[in-house]
């Protein structure tokens, strides 16, 4: 084991030396916050440090204007860490995403300073808009991830969490459609849509006393008629359903979906159900590499805490996971505020969440050291895959 040590600590030098470029561009992305498949700024800036630093790098990977791509070497083994840079409208890097596409750069840095070219094939791979449509969903239909042995990535919170549970999530918008009439004069000519969705709304409310604890059901009546002495001819409304896992996620979506049928048959309406267009799928954590990147990260001082949060959110990663073997870890960076609030924007921007952000790329370089030369670990992160394990 002594080649791997050896390898572990170029890694964690490779980090330090790019200490004050990485901390750097975390703060230009977080001082510039981007909308999703607008992050040009963010995209030019890291591509152009990975052609500093020796990456080849295709720009606008995969027709996104605002992904990329980037390679080195030619070894037996790929790994890819993703760097995700979108922020969210109003609030900023709510989500720390700058620390997201820094901790990913790092361990890319790391990682190449750790190997020689034959020992690794090194990609990092720039995904626009997890915030929205899931750029990572778009990029692995595309072929981005194809021939690649892991991915690699790590996201701020409050803690740090090995394997957090990351539910599927599926959008569904409904419509209704039903008669305006007089809402005094002629009641009866009138076929009221907003009821339709209201007592699909609370067909939803009174099904969520009767689901899994690991899934979530919410959702907003977007319109619901213009005036209160008109009949509304149209109602709609927008929907997520999320689930740990993927088959109770298909049975949780069946049902919601005969609350919307319902309230048309109830109200004489008429409704319009349109599923998607993108599925986020559950996070499968692989959990021989997590198990690897939380040693490596307790090695540099991190501290874990092993409750499983019941509550979560879900992310593009997990398509990712559902493809190949992947870890997708929190760290924390001193924040007593929660993730997509504007406390939480303002400390992804602190000295704290960048010397955080720093320790977490030298625990990624490392576990790609791992994947590089401990070949039981790869084999056994893929048995693992391979067998449908993977969630919490």
């Amino acid at each position: 084991m002594t080649g791997i040590d050896g390898a572990k600590t170029r890694a964690k030098e490779g980090v330090t030396a790019a200490d004050d470029e990485l901390t750097d561009i975390s703060r230009r992305i977080h001082a510039k916050p981007e909308l999703a498949m607008q992050e040009r700024e963010a995209t030019a800036l890291l591509a152009d440090r990975l052609e500093a630093h020796g990456f080849q790098v295709e720009r606008s990977a995969l027709g996104l204007e605002t992904a990329f791509r980037a390679s080195w070497g030619e070894g037996p083994v790929t790994i890819a860490y993703i760097c995700e840079y979108d922020a969210l409208p109003e609030i900023g890097h709510a989500c720390g995403h700058n620390l997201i596409a820094t901790a990913g750069l790092g361990a890319a840095y790391g990682l190449k300073a750790a190997l020689s070219p034959d020992q690794v094939r090194l990609l990092v791979l720039g995904t626009p808009a997890e915030e929205s449509i899931g750029g990572k969903i778009i990029m692995l239909e595309r072929g981005a991830f194809e021939g690649v042995d892991v991915a690699l990535m790590a996201h701020p919170s409050p803690a740090d969490l090995a394997m957090p549970a990351m539910y599927g999530v599926e959008q569904v918008e409904v419509e209704y459609k039903g008669q305006s009439a007089h809402a005094s004069f002629a009641p009866e000519m009138g076929v009221n849509a907003l009821d339709g969705l209201v007592l699909a709304y609370q067909a939803i409310a009174q099904l969520r006393q009767h689901i899994r604890r690991d899934s979530r059901i919410h959702g907003i009546i977007t319109y619901g008629g213009s005036a209160p002495n008109v009949v509304p001819d149209r109602a709609a409304g927008s929907f997520l359903v999320r689930a740990l896992r993927p088959a109770y996620l298909e049975e949780l979506k069946g049902k919601v979906h005969r609350c919307f049928e319902a309230g048309a048959a109830s109200s004489g309406a008429t409704v319009d159900i349109r599923w998607g267009p993108w599925a986020w799928a559950p996070m499968r954590n692989n959990t021989a590499l997590a198990a690897a990147y939380r040693a490596n990260a307790e090695s540099l001082g991190r501290t874990f805490i092993d409750a499983r949060l019941d509550s979560t959110g879900s992310t593009d990663m997990g398509n990712v996971s559902q493809a190949i073997p992947s870890i997708h870890p929190m760290f924390g960076i001193g924040a007593a505020a929660f993730n997509h609030t504007p406390a939480f924007t303002g400390v992804c921007a602190t000295d704290a969440a960048h010397a955080a952000m720093i320790q977490t790329a030298q625990a990624l370089a490392m576990t790609g050291v791992d994947v590089a030369l401990d070949a039981d670990l790869l084999r056994q992160a893929k048995e693992e895959f391979a067998s449908g394990r993977g969630y919490p």
